[in-house]
């Protein structure tokens, strides 16, 4: 007969065991730098393909945003939606395309666009604008534009102090690589943009 029997832990009779041996000082490193290298590259993924962190420079787009905010806007959005509009987009200034602006969208393909002592008309109906305040507004009247197919209208909040469509005319859709979606900094306006 066998005298073998199974030993099972805490049995009295069990032998000791040694402690597991900890992770090598060469193991631990490879990994910090393996996990390190992923996030880099993730991160990277992130700013190239889908965010990208800019500082907003100027008054244009105020109070929605201010000189010297920092935000990240979606570069990926328009792949898969429609420009919308009301959105507020990032694009190569057509005039200079080695420059970006961020402006708001007003007219889309089509609309015809009208501004009479400042109230902004869309094919024919008053556009109710909360983002714009009363002192932001100029009381300048513009000729009707019918925007044209796969290009946007577009102006600042700031319509006094704004450099935009009334100027320069339409933007091409190729032009547009973003939506501005989240302030970062500074920390008292962090939040998603409207």
């Amino acid at each position: 007969m066998d005298d073998a029997r199974n030993i099972e832990a805490g049995d009295p009779a069990a032998p000791p065991s040694k402690p597991p041996a900890g992770p090598s000082v060469a193991h631990t490193a490879f990994s910090w730098l393996r996990d390190l290298a992923l996030s880099v590259a993730i991160a990277i993924i992130v700013i190239l393909f889908l965010y990208q962190p800019v500082k907003v420079e100027g008054t244009s787009m105020m109070p929605s945003l201010v000189n010297q905010e920092r935000i990240f806007i979606n570069k990926f959005v328009y792949r898969f939606s429609n420009i919308e509009r009301g959105d507020t987009v990032v694009f190569q200034f057509p005039g200079d395309p080695s420059k970006s602006y961020i402006k708001r969208v007003i007219g889309m393909p089509g609309d015809v666009v009208t501004i009479d002592k400042g109230t902004v008309i869309v094919n024919g109906n008053v556009l109710p604008e909360p983002y714009v305040r009363e002192e932001n507004r100029d009381t300048h009247s513009y000729q009707a534009i019918r925007v044209e197919p796969d290009s946007y209208y577009v102006l600042g909040d700031h319509r006094n102090s704004s450099n935009d469509s009334r100027n320069w005319g339409t933007v091409k859709r190729g032009y547009i690589y973003g939506k501005a979606v989240f302030v970062y900094w500074p920390l008292d306006r962090l939040g998603l943009l409207k």
